[in-house]
Parts: structure tokens; sequence; C-alpha cells
């Protein structure tokens, strides 16, 4: 009896384990892939938002195609990268790659 009543605790911790590793690893996501106005998206004024967006596309303008769509799912449509990933049939790291360029060359051409 007790050896089952072992084996039930320890798989017990492995399970709340397992538990907690998911929560963790879907916190880490949700706050990489967060929104472009970093709250949840009825908590934005609706008019700020949609000037915010406006604003977005302009600067997005002059980027290379590919890019231009990656910011555009990105932070008009409020996908997250994997989404995107999915629906561009690439990787998530890849899309974050480009954004991450995108942001740049946008920062660059700011700053000149």
């Amino acid at each position: 009896m007790e050896a089952q009543q072992s084996v039930y605790e320890r798989y017990k911790t492995e399970v709340y384990r397992i538990g907690w590793r998911l929560q963790y690893r879907a916190k880490i996501i949700k706050n990489r892939e967060c929104s472009f106005y970093g709250v949840e998206p009825a908590a934005v004024n609706f008019t700020t938002s949609i000037d915010n967006k406006l604003l977005i596309q302009q600067l997005i303008e002059p980027l290379p195609p590919y890019g231009k769509i990656i910011l555009y799912k990105l932070y008009i449509q409020d996908q997250t990268e994997s989404e995107v990933a999915r629906q561009l049939q690439m990787s998530q790291q890849a899309v974050n790659k480009w954004k991450r360029k995108m942001i740049h060359k946008l920062s660059q051409t700011a700053n000149s």
C-alpha cells in the first residue's frame, strides 16, 4: 500500500510540474508576441487604435514587400508571430527575424 501511495505522489508531483511548465511557456510566448499596444485590445480607445494603425500603415509603406506583409499582419491585424508564420509557411523565428530587421530599418529611416 505504501508503494502505491509513493508512486501516486510521485506521479501527482510530476503532473503538477508539467502543468506549471506549460503555463510558464504559454506566459513567455504571450509576452514575446504581445500586441503592438502592450494592452488588451478591449482596453484601447477605438479612435486612438485607428490613428495608430493609420500611422503604422504610412510608416511601413516604403519597406520591402515581404517585410511589409509581416508587419501589416503583426501590427495592423494584431496577429501573433506564430499565426503569421503558419499563414506564410515559415518558422516563427523567421517571422521574428523579419520583424526585427524591418523595425531596425524603420528606426534608421526615422533617425536619418
